[in-house]
């Protein structure tokens, strides 16, 4: 398999991750650079069928974008440890906290930094008014993650889980718009130091550009 990646993006980050906490060490990686078009290539979009990062190409030629598809074939092929839910009602519970983490947090993150920075220019059509909303909105969301996590170590299980995954990186991107988690929302930083901490949290990571 393949796995063909960017350094800096936190969808591809999501999948390093994963495959960090997995010790996946068996897919072959190939560096895309978003910066000079390689994702647009015609090659590459017939296989992906959009100009999306990650992609994973399987053994038998399939191509799957979406990091999330990606991460969820992946723990069928590699179960352990356990990153998606063992019960019918733990894998609801942690689907319900990634979607929450992602469509609460990660996306509007991710949007603040693509309409705030300016290495994004060259990718996006940039209107500051939408980063500063979505930065707004990102940060009242993280009162939802601090309630649940006061109750709970991680935020859907009491083990990490891909919904942790996805939140943090989506909150570790806002770096490079200098975003911190209030501090007042002292659950969230105590995971968020936890998360850093952990050994894949560096899985893949490259220096990032200054704002």
């Amino acid at each position: 398999m393949k796995l063909y990646d960017t350094p800096l993006a936190p969808n591809p980050r999501r999948v390093r991750w994963f495959m960090a906490e997995k010790g996946i060490e068996d897919i072959e990686v190939v560096r895309l650079n978003l910066m000079e078009g390689e994702h647009r290539a015609a090659d590459y979009v017939a296989k992906a069928g959009l100009a999306n990062v990650p992609m994973l190409e399987m053994d038998d030629g399939t191509c799957v974008t979406e990091s999330l598809a990606i991460c969820r074939y992946l723990e069928s092929r590699y179960p352990e440890p356990n990153l998606f839910g063992r019960t019918p009602e733990e894998i609801a519970v942690i689907e319900m906290w990634t979607r929450r983490a992602e469509m609460l947090v990660a996306t509007p993150l991710m949007i603040a930094v693509r309409h705030t920075h300016p290495a994004m220019a060259a990718l996006e059509q940039q209107l500051p008014v939408i980063g500063e909303h979505n930065i707004a909105s990102g940060t009242r969301a993280l009162a939802v993650l601090d309630r649940r996590l006061a109750e709970s170590p991680w935020l859907a299980a009491e083990r990490i889980t891909i919904a942790d995954i996805v939140a943090f990186v989506g909150i570790d991107f806002g770096r490079m718009i200098r975003f911190r988690p209030p501090e007042d929302l002292t659950h969230v930083v105590r995971w968020a130091a936890a998360m850093r901490e952990r050994p894949a949290a560096r899985a893949g990571m490259a220096e990032r550009p200054a704002a």
